[in-house]
């Protein structure tokens, strides 16, 4: 089978004005190539509908298979992540989302306010992550526990 492909999406204000460093989408980027998809360095965008839909309208484009965006899931008035993935998504899997929550609330109980997406769209499968890098590892985590199976699913395999 060929390598899959990736996209890292970063959706940060401060980092997309350099106020700090990218540190989430890093070690999403480090963290995916270690699982074996083809990944290019994270693209980081403000907060925002409009500059994060772009970013998944290119993806889809490319017919990449897995966009993971980090940051922009909590409920700040700033934090519109799943209101710019949701048009994209075709099949909701929300309990990939809930194996996150699950995964990562003994550490971090405010981890069940995360309003994340996961679905699919097409061949692609579109993951919202948290931007801390806790939630990113705690991602990691769940990617490799699922993932591979979404996307054989996709490519019409069965288990």
């Amino acid at each position: 089978m060929n390598q899959r492909s990736a996209v890292v999406i970063t959706a940060s204000n401060r980092a997309s004005q350099g106020v700090y460093s990218d540190l989430s989408g890093a070690s999403l980027r480090s963290g995916l190539t270690a699982l074996g998809y083809l990944t290019s360095e994270p693209v980081i965008v403000c907060d925002d509908v409009e500059a994060i839909s772009q970013e998944i309208i290119k993806a889809l484009a490319q017919k990449v298979r897995l966009i993971v965006t980090t940051g922009g899931t909590g409920v700040s008035p700033t934090d519109v992540t799943p209101e710019a993935t949701a048009p994209f998504i075709e099949k909701l899997i929300p309990g990939f989302s809930e194996a996150l929550r699950a995964y990562s609330r003994e550490k971090v109980p405010t981890s069940d306010l995360t309003r994340g997406l996961v679905g699919t769209c097409a061949q692609t499968l579109i993951i919202n992550l948290p931007g801390s890098q806790g939630a990113v590892k705690d991602g990691l985590v769940i990617i490799e526990r699922l993932a591979g199976h979404i996307l054989d699913q996709l490519d019409g395999l069965d288990h």
